[in-house]
């Protein structure tokens, strides 16, 4: 298999530095609490958070990412039953210096641009389905423009926030904060800048949730 062909299936970005992918445990279920270095580990150090009532989740994920795409249901439906309790913050993966920096980097500007529109809850799915399903090349501007027309965006508009500075700096900023949360795997979920976890430590993506549920009532325990 090529390093293409990692980045997009098994997902773990660290094996093109020449670390061993672990093997996805699909359907994995255990019945003893998470623990750490087994379904999650600390983060050294941990990163600061935006929230300070709420429990902060932060999800790093990337558009061409079979995971990824496998995560955005089960994480929509676990952020609403969490809305009270937890502020989830998405982050497009990009990967500073891999092969796939410069799609990555595309794809963030397409999220970015939809975040500064209030068009993510809206259109997440329909991204990940067009680039899925459809074989979609959104990665230029005049693709990301008419993939929005065609989903009822005005184009001038969406083109504004696309060529915008504040879309530019946070496309920046996603490539650094890649680099602080120490990510090596797609999807990965960090809980109050101290918590990090992925398939391949959950015990597959439909586990994430689990584990998700146990670190921020390790949280909130820890703030009462």
């Amino acid at each position: 298999m090529n390093s293409k062909s990692l980045l997009r299936s098994t997902v773990l970005l660290a094996v093109a530095a020449g670390i061993a992918a672990s093997p996805v445990q699909a359907g994995a279920v255990s019945h003893e609490p998470p623990s750490e270095g087994v379904q999650f580990v600390k983060l050294d150090p941990p990163q600061p958070v935006r929230e300070s009532a709420r429990t902060e989740a932060v999800e790093f994920f990337w558009y061409d990412c079979d995971h990824s795409q496998q995560l955005e249901q089960p994480l929509q439906t676990w952020a609403e039953k969490h809305r009270a309790d937890v502020a989830l913050r998405r982050v497009p993966a990009i990967w500073p210096g891999s092969p796939e920096e410069g799609a990555q980097r595309a794809h963030a500007r397409l999220y970015y641009t939809l975040e500064r529109l209030g068009l993510v809850e809206r259109l997440q799915t329909g991204a990940f389905r067009s680039i899925h399903d459809d074989r979609a090349d959104l990665t230029t501007e005049a693709a990301a423009v008419d993939w929005a027309v065609r989903h009822g965006v005005d184009a001038q508009l969406f083109r504004q926030a696309y060529r915008s500075t504040e879309v530019r700096e946070s496309v920046d900023d996603a490539a650094a904060q890649f680099v602080r949360y120490g990510i090596n795997e797609l999807p990965t979920v960090v809980v109050q800048g101290e918590y990090r976890t992925s398939p391949t430590k959950a015990g597959g993506v439909e586990a994430m949730p689990e584990v998700l549920n146990y670190l921020v009532q390790q949280e909130q325990l820890q703030k009462r």
